[in-house]
């Protein structure tokens, strides 16, 4: 039984949330990571609004690409008095990707008088005061496990004119019992679970999460309800590996009973979750699935090798002929179910035999979407020692590879989908804009990315609105529906477009069209705006 309180975090008002002429001051989060780091910086934000802060707003003309990109370089007047960097610690390339954001901010600091900056997150858990070594002009360097501490630390390190450094061992309070600022008026994030309690050789998530530690069930639908009643029509249940849920409660079924529990909320439309463990992934998970309408044909299941020997180094408790068996039982339970997953390429000590299994099972598994990475060494994880580590030439040959498969199997699935229907859930910061086109952007029911046609000087559907069109082309990410007649397609009004148009009348009274919500990048940002249009 857990006993991380669940009780509402209370944030007191902070004296530091406004200059010394009474000017509230503005904070700006930048995500880097997960989506459990995405949820995380929604508590972040909504800690500081209720310490008394307010969201920075960019100044035009490069307000979309700010919001849209934080590594896009702007006029040190252009930034917020507060930046919280919410960092990720998966791969090595986030080390170097937080050190050179802040040492941009360092020169942007000599020029805002007052202007604090305060890393949080997996690779502030790791590296703590290693990050003050590297960079001492940062204020506030705090963990996973005390969120909500940061407006406090704000204040002392402003008070005390020092930096201060808080990383608590173990997770004392859920980060959900903190304030949000929700990112989406129509779709949210609920964790149901903190931690992680496997030994996967590569991942260093363990160490900085801590064990698992699980919601109790009344707790998680009470959240949900509350995002429904605010209009949300679509949750997406967060867990480091949410099909052990219940594992501190007795319950090995736990997760298939709060799936078909969450189904039976009025006005919840649809449900996902993220990510589960093959090892632990169980029939009666499918049978909820497969039984709870609002349960999306959509699983993102993490293979990581396709070799079993390599598995075994992994420390992943399940072979390749039982993860292919999981999608064969889901896909027979939900035949239109799109299935993604992970896959780690330059394991140490992999083969080229090893990596034709793994090509073996991804031809097996038709994926509709891989996330594909190179293996990266993370300190203090046992692969990170192992002998026979692959050359780098080697790694990128075999990525290539993997990647030229995986995109030509995405655009084969897609394709199929030519000439079938797909309900939309409309976005607001989905696709590129590209006025030519005339395209909006929305997530079909499977979660495959749709750009669809809109006939210029016609009423936009509003972001949360559900619309029903026919697939007409497709590429290796993204389907595309673009009426045969330049018509509308049919639209059904929702609470959440509802709730869209609330949020707009609070912020600023008439909606209008919102710059792309798109980095050049690629990193997605969520924003209020109406509806993209999109390449």
């Amino acid at each position: 039984m857990t006993t991380t309180t669940e009780q509402p975090t209370h944030i007191a008002p902070s004296v530091a949330s406004r200059d010394e002429g009474g000017r509230v001051r503005t904070y700006e989060v930048r995500t880097f990571g997960c989506q459990m780091n995405v949820h995380d910086s929604e508590r972040m934000a909504g800690a500081l609004e209720a310490a008394g802060y307010q969201p920075f707003v960019p100044s035009d003309p490069s307000g979309a690409l700010v919001a849209a990109d934080p590594d896009f370089i702007r006029p040190a007047h252009d930034y917020a008095d507060v930046v919280v960097i919410n960092t990720c610690a998966v791969r090595e390339n986030a080390d170097n990707k937080l050190y050179g954001n802040l040492g941009y901010l360092a020169s942007v600091k000599r020029k805002h008088p007052g202007m604090q900056i305060a890393v949080g997150g997996c690779l502030a858990q790791k590296d703590q005061g290693v990050i003050l070594d590297r960079a001492p002009w940062v204020d506030v360097v705090f963990g996973t496990h005390n969120m909500g501490s940061l407006p406090q630390l704000l204040e002392r390190s402003r008070h005390n004119d020092e930096a201060q450094v808080e990383i608590l061992e173990s997770l004392e309070t859920f980060p959900s019992t903190l304030p949000a600022k929700r990112d989406s008026t129509f779709s949210g994030w609920v964790s149901i679970s903190v931690g992680c309690n496997n030994t996967c050789t590569f991942c260093i998530v363990p160490a900085l999460r801590g064990k698992e530690k699980d919601r109790r069930p009344g707790a998680v639908l009470a959240e949900i309800e509350a995002l429904v009643a605010d209009g949300a029509v679509e949750v997406t249940l967060l867990g480091q590996n949410v099909n052990t849920y219940g594992v501190e409660f007795g319950d090995r079924h736990a997760f298939g009973k709060l799936l078909r529990a969450a189904g039976t909320i009025d006005g919840l439309e649809r449900i996902r979750f993220t990510s589960p463990h093959p090892a632990a992934f169980t029939d009666d998970v499918i049978a909820a699935m497969a039984e709870t309408p609002s349960v999306m044909p959509q699983l993102h299941m993490p293979l990581q090798s396709g070799s079993d020997r390599i598995l075994k180094e992994m420390k992943r408790s399940y072979r390749s002929a039982k993860f292919l068996g999981i999608l064969d039982r889901v896909r027979a339970a939900m035949p239109h179910a799109a299935i993604s997953t992970d896959i780690i390429v330059g394991f140490p000590g992999e083969t080229e035999a090893d990596f034709e299994e793994t090509l073996r099972v991804v031809r097996e598994a038709r994926f509709a979407m891989a996330f594909t990475f190179q293996y990266s060494p993370r300190p203090g994880t046992p692969a990170a020692g192992m002998a026979d580590q692959v050359p780098k030439a080697v790694v990128q040959e075999r990525f290539e590879r993997l990647v030229s498969l995986q995109n030509e199997i995405c655009f084969q699935e897609n394709m199929a989908l030519v000439g079938h229907a797909a309900e939309v859930l409309v976005a607001s910061s989905e696709g590129r804009k590209d006025a030519n086109t005339h395209r909006l952007s929305g997530r079909a029911a499977d979660m495959r990315l749709v750009h669809f046609s809109w006939p210029a000087g016609e009423q936009l559907p509003r972001p949360g609105d559900m619309v029903t069109v026919t697939v007409s082309d497709a590429a290796p990410f993204h389907l595309l529906a673009d009426h045969p007649e330049n018509l509308s397609w049919p639209t059904r009004r929702t609470r959440a477009g509802d709730a869209w148009d609330r949020a707009q009348a609070a912020a600023c009274g008439t909606p209008v069209v919102s710059p792309p919500s798109v980095s050049p990048t690629g990193g997605v940002a969520v924003s209020l705006g109406m509806p993209t249009r999109s390449a």
